[in-house]
């Protein structure tokens, strides 16, 4: 037994869903890009590196902690590559009017800042307009 219209919602919300985390890494590709053009820069440290059940490698976590100039201490979490791990020192790169939420690390392995959160971008854009393609043309008349 199918629902009528069941389609139509579970895609909408694909389309919703991916729209939203394509604005949201958008926003971090601006600042990221932002704060390693003109950002302060200081040296931070990998304090913790959590992971999911099972030890997925591509469920890790990395968070890090830097002090700013005027004495504040910040913890921030990041994308990170697998090899970095706990205790391991970075430079960070921040803006001191909001150093928590601007906070990135600046060269953090095989993949530039920049370049990582522009892949995110992409990745959730293209899914974006492809589950609105598919919305649309159930919409049109498709099945």
């Amino acid at each position: 037994m199918e629902i009528p219209g069941s389609g139509y919602v579970v895609v909408g919300a694909l389309v919703v869903f991916f729209g939203w985390l394509t604005v949201k890494y958008a926003r971090r590709l601006v600042t990221v890009a932002r704060m390693m053009r003109s950002g302060t820069r200081t040296t931070g440290t990998c304090v913790r590196v959590e992971t999911e059940p099972y030890n997925r490698s591509d469920a890790t976590r990395h968070f890090f902690a830097f002090r700013t100039a005027d004495g504040r201490d910040v913890e921030f979490e990041d994308l990170a590559g697998w090899s970095l791990k706990e205790g391991t020192e970075v430079t960070v790169a921040y803006d001191p009017r909001d150093p928590g939420r601007t906070a990135t690390i600046a060269g953090r392995g095989s993949w530039p800042p920049v370049l990582q959160s522009l892949a995110l971008v992409a990745g959730c854009g293209m899914a974006t307009l492809g589950f609105t393609a598919v919305f649309v043309y159930q919409v049109i008349g498709g099945n």
